[in-house]
């Protein structure tokens, strides 16, 4: 029996990422794209199944490239509201290593579900945190994916450089070189999905210049070239972060970078707001990938990230939102609104476009990953596809349907298909109790800060 065929119909507005005519719409068959059809084309052969887009607009899958999920947990927490970054982390850390298996389950299916509900299909999260009980923390975040139904990279993070080294974590955070190799191997064992329409892969990600030494940041970078995944940490985020790996160091972070074996196309950086010219050449010219996370650089006061001047230099771009105790939400279309304000006050009007930024939010994520099979609207694309209605009085009077969905601010999906298959349907998760989650989240979060 053929597999049904569903032709999304005429919508109101497509963005592809790509430049095609799409204004017929799309047609779905086995989780793929198989027609792209321009104004006033129909599909080759009928369908099954034909769902009437009049009323929206479509573009491919919003893809998220960096998120601490763990952090839902503690959003808006005064003690940290008004602090920049080191003392920021410096605070939180105490709290942070008090997580259970229990708690971060909690904390990722909020994450996921907020994600996928502003139109986020792929996310990808940066998970450091391994206190004792805590051992199996990606094991934990596989199996909420898979409940939600979307894609992600979960990267294994890494602490090894606590605070009697000279390191901002605390020690009960930290973990020996041989035990976070060996958890990146059964990882990459266990769960990396390879080709097209992988639903988990994973990525090793040592978190941070001064969070980790130098020895497990060149380990991760060779047993990440041995098994052919990728690396991911952050970098040049703040100005301390700079003089930090000057004094220990001797170097810039890009020179560290260099040093440790990462400059490369495998890896791509979160942050990345404090580059010289020389350093925004030599990544462009390592085609180096970059993680723009604008609202989370303005909540820490950190800086904004010099976007046009990487891409005109090679370096690859996308959009994250970043851990939601540094943003505080966890939403790729409000992220990639705010990515549109903040380049604008850089770059000016003219040349940061609602298309530009959607394209760093879609295909220009997607490049970050390594993935050239989601990200934009195509034959043979995986069909992972946000779908928003322009019905809210914030929408009223617009005129250009996708420039209306960044300038009027929207923040929520009608629907979502990953894969072919509807995970959002009218505005709700389908299989989720949403209002019972947020009750035994709220409560995991009170107990966090509590210490109970």
């Amino acid at each position: 029996m053929p597999a049904t065929r569903t032709w999304l119909k005429n919508p109101l507005a497509i963005f592809t990422a790509n430049g095609l005519d799409a204004r017929g719409g799309l047609v779905v068959q086995d989780g793929l794209i198989v027609e792209v059809l321009a104004a006033g084309q129909q599909p080759s052969s009928p369908c099954g199944q034909v769902f009437d887009a009049r009323e929206h607009v479509i573009l491919p899958g919003l893809i998220n490239t960096h998120h601490h999920f763990y952090q839902t947990l503690t959003r808006a927490w005064a003690p940290v509201v008004n602090q920049p970054l080191f003392p920021w982390l410096k605070t939180l850390y105490p709290v942070w290593a008090r997580l259970t298996p229990e708690k971060l389950a909690l904390a990722t299916k909020v994450a996921l579900a907020e994600l996928l509900l502003s139109g986020c299909t792929t996310a990808a999260d940066h998970h450091y945190l391994f206190p004792q009980g805590l051992e199996n923390a990606i094991d934990v975040q596989v199996e909420s994916v898979r409940e939600l139904g979307m894609r992600a990279m979960l990267t294994r993070g890494s602490m090894s450089l606590g605070e009697k080294d000279g390191g901002l974590p605390p020690q009960q955070t930290v973990q020996e070189g041989e035990v976070i190799l060996d958890d990146s191997q059964r990882l990459i064992a266990e769960y990396h999905e390879r080709g097209d329409g992988a639903q988990i892969q994973i990525a090793l990600a040592p978190c941070s210049p001064f969070s980790v030494t130098p020895e497990i940041m060149s380990a991760s970078a060779e047993l990440a070239n041995k098994l052919d995944v990728r690396l991911h940490t952050h970098l040049a985020e703040t100005l301390d972060e700079e003089d930090f790996c000057l004094q220990r160091f001797g170097l810039r972070t890009v020179d560290y970078l260099d040093s440790v074996g990462w400059l490369g196309p495998r890896t791509w950086l979160a942050h990345g707001i404090h580059f010289n010219p020389d350093e925004i050449a030599r990544l462009g010219a390592a085609g180096t990938g970059i993680c723009h996370c604008p609202s989370s650089n303005m909540r820490l006061a950190s800086g904004i990230c010099p976007t046009l001047d990487l891409t005109a230099a090679g370096a690859l771009l996308g959009l994250g939102v970043d851990g939601s105790a540094s943003n505080d939400a966890s939403n790729m279309m409000l992220e990639t609104r705010q990515a549109l304000y903040i380049q604008r006050l850089r770059y000016g009007a003219e040349r940061i476009t609602p298309e530009l930024v959607l394209g760093w939010a879609t295909k220009g994520s997607a490049s970050l990953l390594g993935r050239t099979d989601i990200g934009e609207l195509a034959v043979g694309k995986q069909a992972d596809l946000a779908l928003f209605k322009l019905d809210e009085l914030r929408f009223s009077g617009s005129h250009d349907p996708v420039s209306a969905l960044l300038l009027c601010g929207a923040d929520r999906a009608d629907r979502v298909m990953v894969g072919g298959k509807w995970r959002v349907i009218d505005g709700q998760v389908e299989g989720l109790d949403l209002k019972g989650l947020i009750a035994d989240h709220s409560q995991a979060a009170r107990q966090l800060i509590a210490g109970v």
